[in-house]
């Protein structure tokens, strides 16, 4: 739950997650809402990852999320200040600061200005300055930017900002309805349209050489949103910076490889790196999918069809919760979801396909019982290749499952038709599949 600190007359609100020994401020972008972000799979995973090693304290910025808005242009000096009262409501006497996107030229300064307060810096896929100049030649121009900042902001709240910073996630429906629920969230267009105004102003390269702290850049080698030109020169204006490239071209950290920023930071945090070893559970794993939906969207439009989508997973959670069964995410026009027992599962997949054709919905699921690898809130491992390939060669309102099932539900009355022995694509050898009765 967020606290608050008083900054002048401002509410700025934050949030302090974990006990460990290091203290780590992450100053954000203004597309932010404290509470809110720890509701995404991916990100809540990542912050969870730090506080293993620091206790991590998060905020908004003035003029957006939980904290107070602000109108006009806050000066960094004033949103220095806001870092100055979170650290001090939290009892933070020294931190390392992590900036990312337009949270980098503050926590810089920050860096600069207060290395008393300072034990570290961190950025990663930022930039010392917003627009084009002879000698910064790898930002935008004034007037491209102008134009796109503009697109934005005409088309706030719908969630078109992840599409530059998260391409892995484009084709995940329910990470699009989170970023765009967190744009309306973070700020109305007309005060995130002063936000865009105000960054396009950031230069803090005259400042960097007075960073006298440890500090620790990192950038994506393919990042189109922010350019790794912006990091590479960063890191060689600040003395002793360490510099890291990394693979992959999402913006936002905690999608993609995310493992490997939280691997360069421990180790430059704490001096050593630890794997983080999954844990590892007996499961079955279910995979569901709407037939023929890329046709059925387009016959109803979209407003039709995201009524249909709403009410086909409400129907499913229901389910899922009577058969005890846990979401894990969605996975396009279905979920994947775990059960602690198969006959359980088998009935909650009967069950939901059974509830679709109340809707008009044609759906097929796929199950299989095996190992998974379990970290923070996702799972991998064979056994979910196997389900989803399973699903694969279900037909329509049909519920297909491995041998590994049916043998694990023997005499739960639960009868099963032998569909063959097919190849499963990626998977070796041959599985024998039953369809359930």
């Amino acid at each position: 739950m967020a606290r608050y600190a008083k900054s002048g007359e401002l509410h700025i609100a934050y949030i302090v997650e974990g006990s460990g020994p290091i203290d780590m401020v992450w100053v954000p972008p203004w597309v932010s809402q404290v509470e809110y972000l720890w509701s995404e799979r991916s990100m809540a995973g990542f912050l969870r990852r730090l506080t293993r090693f620091a206790r991590v304290i998060t905020f908004d910025r003035r003029g957006s999320g939980l904290s107070d808005p602000f109108f006009g242009a806050p000066t960094l000096e004033e949103q220095m200040d806001d870092v100055h009262a979170v650290m001090d409501a939290a009892g933070s006497r020294r931190a390392t600061l992590v900036g990312t996107l337009e949270g980098g030229p503050m926590a810089a300064l920050f860096a600069a200005t207060y290395p008393e307060r300072t034990e570290a810096l961190i950025l990663y896929a930022t930039f010392a300055r917003a627009t084009w100049a002879p000698d910064y030649e790898w930002a935008w121009p004034a007037k491209e930017r102008e134009e796109h900042m503009a697109e934005q902001v005409a088309h706030w709240g719908e969630g078109r900002v992840v599409r530059g910073v998260a391409k892995s996630e484009v084709n995940d429906p329910e990470f699009l309805e989170w970023s765009a629920r967190l744009e309306r969230l973070a700020a109305s267009p007309g005060t995130i349209k002063r936000i865009l105004d105000l960054i396009g102003e950031f230069d803090v390269r005259d400042v960097l050489p007075s960073i006298r702290v440890p500090t620790l850049v990192m950038h994506r080698r393919d990042d189109d949103f922010i350019k790794i030109e912006h990091s590479r020169y960063i890191a060689a204006h600040i003395p002793g910076a360490h510099f890291v490239e990394l693979e992959g071209r999402d913006n936002v950290f905690s999608v993609g490889n995310s493992e490997a920023i939280l691997g360069e930071i421990e180790e430059f945090l704490t001096g050593d790196r630890h794997a983080h070893e999954p844990d590892r559970m007996l499961a079955t794993v279910m995979f569901t999918d709407i037939v023929d939906s890329t046709r059925r969207a387009a016959e109803m439009g979209d407003t039709g069809w995201r009524f249909l989508l709403e009410r086909h997973d409400a129907l499913f959670r229901r389910a899922l919760e009577r058969h005890r069964g846990r979401e894990v995410k969605r996975t396009g026009d279905g979920f994947m979801a775990t059960f602690d027992g198969p006959a359980r599962a088998i009935r909650c997949a009967a069950s939901v396909a059974e509830a679709m054709g109340s809707l008009g919905l044609e759906v097929r699921a796929g199950l299989h019982t095996g190992e998974l690898e379990v970290m923070d809130s996702d799972i991998g491992g064979l056994a979910v290749h196997i389900a989803a390939r399973v699903m694969d060669r279900a037909e329509p309102c049909e519920v297909l499952v491995s041998s590994t099932v049916k043998d694990l539900v023997a005499g739960s009355g639960i009868d099963f038709q032998d569909r063959g022995a097919h190849e499963l694509r990626g998977v070796p050898g041959q599985w024998r599949l039953y369809a359930v009765n």
